[in-house]
């Protein structure tokens, strides 16, 4: 990943009077319009409304439709304005001041302003959307009230003239500018949500640079250029068809057969070595680094994972090498929640050792010398069910007898977020990779006590309200001068959560796909994290 460890944008120019438009990312000059591909995913698209989907395929779909005020310059963590032309920020970083710009069009043709803007921060934030990504809003002035019904609008938000809004915030927030280029802040037009209700993520109206053009549930889902998008000279692509319900075999087999363009799930790590030792297929290999951790969730209401002497003692037990190895080395064991990329990540901690004999102590100290029996979810796709396998095995041999839970994405998901029903989950396949790259995203959604909630995404149902008030006082730091400071007080925040251990943190896997023959512009498909998606729009054919 370009930029990876780049301080974001806000943090350089909190106590600055303004910030002009960033410099708009430069296309490839060789690039030419026109052409389609075809995009593969296993899973199927449940929506495509930016207020409410949060999966891996239909993020960069979303994204495709959808602008936000702020975006990256693609392929990199550096952010660059979207709708928004300009903005200014107060010198006690509390209010940010966008300028929109003029002329550009919704799908339906009509113009986009900034009453949408505010349309749009109401509508994900009020609690009849049911937006999972909400909660990255809770800076924003009103928010709570939004959030508890008790008002219909955020107080915050204020529309200056047709294209200008001030966004005011109840404290000052290091990580704004990237909530703002979340797909869950993007603009929408509410006469689209008004005529659709519930059924507007399966007829999404943006001013994204591609429209919807169909949509056969369960089959594919196509989607063409806007010609009016607002980016001059983008997308090149006509369209793009991104078929749903491949295995991952057998779209690898399709694009070395030339059928496929993308195989969306990357390559399946059955077939790695030999993709990898084929010197032609090797060429169209994009590597992505991810901000990413894989990890196992101990539910911390469910005994005895209630205590945290068994937490600790099933940290010793897992044998990170093996998996690392199982999955052909593409990845290295993790210490702590955060991967080695993410500011904040603390490289002298070694985390747990892979100690059996220490942690049967442990357990027979907890009370348990003869383990105890349990169950681990997992999703049912390779290699997640194999791994899950080594974890059972590694358990059984300090007495703890797992029972393998392997069930689809969407069952696992929701059994993650149902109170008191997994007592472990392993990650894979659905681990958390960061929004945006900022320790702050791997706390909040997946290790804070806003996440401990039924449909959230903290599976260990741990809720540490000092170590949340931490949080918020690092996220408060937004001096240029002090940001070493507010560093060390995230790393302090992943310390304490692993004394807590709701987790084993596994390994920290980079991620593998190709790209056929035929396309260019696509060097960095796999960038994460998920708020840069592949940018389809610098994506063209050479032929």
């Amino acid at each position: 990943m370009k930029n990876i460890l780049a301080t974001s944008a806000l943090s350089l120019s909190l106590g600055l009077a303004s910030l002009a438009s960033a410099q708009d990312y430069q296309p490839d000059p060789n690039a030419k319009s026109g052409g389609n591909i075809i995009v593969t995913y296993k899973d199927d698209v449940a929506t495509l409304d930016p207020a409410i989907g949060y999966d891996w395929q239909n993020w960069s779909m979303i994204k495709s439709v959808f602008d936000g005020l702020m975006d990256y310059v693609p392929g990199t963590t550096e952010l660059r304005p979207g709708l928004a032309e300009s903005y200014e920020i107060s010198e006690d970083g509390t209010t940010f001041t966008f300028k929109l710009r003029e002329g550009v069009k919704f799908h339906n043709g009509r113009e986009m302003t900034a009453e949408d803007v505010k349309y749009s921060l109401d509508r994900v934030t009020t609690p009849a959307t049911q937006s999972p990504g909400a909660g990255f809003f809770g800076s924003i002035k009103g928010y709570d009230a939004m959030a508890d019904g008790s008002a219909t609008s955020l107080e915050g938000v204020t529309v200056v003239d047709p294209y200008t809004v001030k966004i005011e915030l109840s404290r000052p927030d290091a990580t704004f500018l990237h909530v703002m280029a979340l797909n869950f802040a993007s603009v929408v037009p509410k006469e689209a949500v008004d005529e659709y209700g519930a059924d507007f993520g399966k007829h999404p109206v943006g001013t994204g640079a591609f429209k919807l053009a169909d949509w056969t549930i369960g089959q594919k889902l196509v989607f063409e250029k806007n010609a009016d998008y607002w980016r001059p000279g983008v997308p090149y692509l006509d369209s793009i068809t991104f078929e749903v319900g491949q295995e991952p075999i057998v779209a690898l087999l399709r694009l070395q057969k030339g059928e496929v363009d993308v195989p969306g799930d990357g390559i399946p790590p059955a077939k790695f070595n030999e993709v990898m030792g084929n010197p032609d297929e090797a060429k169209q290999v994009v590597v992505g680094g991810q901000l990413h951790t894989g990890y196992i969730t101990l539910n911390v209401e469910m005994a005895p994972f209630d205590k945290v002497e068994v937490r600790q003692a099933i940290n010793m037990a897992i044998n990170k090498d093996r998996i690392v190895q199982m999955i052909n080395g593409r990845a290295t064991p993790a210490t702590q929640p955060l991967p080695p990329s993410m500011p904040g990540y603390t490289k002298d901690y070694a985390g747990y050792p892979f100690d059996p004999a220490k942690a049967k102590e442990m357990l027979a100290e907890a009370g348990l010398p003869d383990g105890f029996e349990t169950e681990l979810y997992v999703m049912n796709t390779d290699p997640n069910p194999r791994i899950a396998q080594a974890i059972q095995q590694d358990l059984a041999a300090i007495g703890v007898k797992a029972d393998i839970k392997a069930l689809a994405q969407a069952n696992v998901i929701e059994a993650g977020g149902t109170p008191k029903t997994a007592p472990m989950i392993w990650s894979g396949g659905m681990a958390w990779i960061a929004d945006f790259p900022d320790p702050s995203n791997f706390y909040g959604p997946i290790l804070g006590c806003a996440g401990a909630v039924e449909g959230g995404w903290n599976w260990s149902w741990y809720c540490n309200k000092d170590l949340d008030a931490m949080a918020t006082e690092a996220d408060s730091i937004t001096d240029p001068a002090k940001q070493d400071e507010r560093l060390q007080k995230w790393s302090d925040v992943y310390m304490k959560v692993m004394e807590d251990a709701p987790w084993v943190p596994v390994f920290n896997e980079n991620r593998y796909t190709m790209k056929s023959t035929r396309m260019g512009g696509a060097d960095a498909l796999y960038v994460d994290p998920v708020s840069i998606p592949v940018n389809y729009d610098y994506v063209y054919v050479t032929e």
